[in-house]
């Protein structure tokens, strides 16, 4: 992806390009998290399966585990995003998912869910770099609006056009 340098761009570009790079932060990090609560489970089926427990001993740690991934506050201040479960990457990660035989943990073979285990890691290790490449374009942008505003190039008033 070709980066832009923010200094060049007109003022509603630039509030533009910062709402959708931030939208596509908003479904990067909505899927991350998906991949991480699922890297939980296979951490709890493996730990059940070590203890040779009853399948639904997991049951007891799906609290912690969707609690932690899926409604963690972010580490951003929050905005009102969409429903991200469309989005392609949501898909892509269902569809590993599925592939794998994944949504009767307890009946997948160990080496069945170790390999998924380790698609998942991968998968989640790329949605966190392209996490941090968006901050940092995201901050980029952010730190010339800011700019801008104080030092006179752009209209106050339009503060509440940004989010």
């Amino acid at each position: 992806m070709t980066e832009v340098d923010p200094t060049l761009l007109p003022l509603d570009e630039l509030r533009t390009l910062r709402g959708s790079l931030q939208h596509d932060d908003d479904a990067v990090s909505y899927v991350r998290r998906l991949a991480q609560a699922r890297l939980d489970l296979i951490e709890a089926e493996l730990r059940r399966r070590d203890r040779s427990a009853d399948p639904s001993v997991i049951t007891s740690e799906l609290p912690v585990i969707l609690g932690t991934h899926l409604t963690g506050g972010p580490a951003r201040p929050p905005r009102p995003a969409e429903d991200a479960s469309g989005h392609p990457l949501a898909l892509e990660l269902e569809e590993m998912w599925n592939h794998a035989g994944a949504s009767d943990l307890p009946t997948m073979t160990e080496d069945d869910v170790i390999a998924l285990r380790s698609k998942l890691r991968i998968f989640e290790r790329i949605r966190s770099q392209e996490r941090q490449e968006l901050f940092g374009r995201i901050d980029a942008l952010s730190g010339e609006l800011v700019r801008r505003y104080r030092e006179g190039e752009a209209d106050v008033e339009g503060l509440l056009a940004d989010d």
